[in-house]
């Protein structure tokens, strides 16, 4: 499923929303607790300053997460990420939720996702990313796979391409 060049640019170029997951993709997918029952999460700097620069051209973000996290919380706001919708188990009603709020059409969403529970909003959006170390049936229905692993990069790797795309293909 993954696009040629041309396909990825065209597809986008059209994108106003940006829909993640958490766990796997802003982050490495582990989960690290202190002695005394603390949750450890660990972000990359890199992916935060791609969701700024994003912010900045005028793109929205969202979370869409299965688990519920006071890590999370702090990180969208630090970076100003306004929807986020945590203990979402079956993300796709949340998606769609989402789109309406919003008046979206699936094709001005990317939705960048690792794991099963990610597969029907991928499956629903115009551009379904995925980081390199995603499961195999998440790479399947991708359109385009990060050469990064989640919580190493992948995130910026995808927003630097939607960027590109919106320099090259300016609305």
């Amino acid at each position: 499923m993954i696009l040629s060049a041309e396909q990825l640019q065209g597809k986008a170029a059209t994108i106003r929303l940006v829909v993640m997951d958490v766990d796997g993709v802003l982050t490495d997918g582990k989960i690290t607790y202190t002695s005394d029952g603390q949750e450890l999460k660990s972000f990359n700097v890199k992916d935060g300053l791609g969701i700024s620069l994003g912010i900045r051209a005028g793109l929205q973000f969202a979370i869409i997460t299965a688990r519920r996290s006071p890590m999370v919380e702090r990180r969208a706001e630090e970076l100003g990420i306004q929807h986020v919708r945590q203990l979402s188990k079956t993300k796709l009603p949340v998606l769609e939720s989402l789109m309406t709020e919003l008046s979206l059409s699936p094709e001005h969403l990317v939705y960048i996702g690792d794991d099963l529970p990610d597969i029907p909003p991928m499956q629903a959006v115009g551009l379904a990313c995925c980081p390199a170390d995603a499961v195999r049936e998440v790479k399947d229905v991708a359109h385009y796979m990060a050469q990064a692993r989640g919580g190493d990069g992948a995130v910026r790797e995808i927003l630097d391409l939607l960027l590109q795309a919106r320099t090259n293909n300016p609305s």
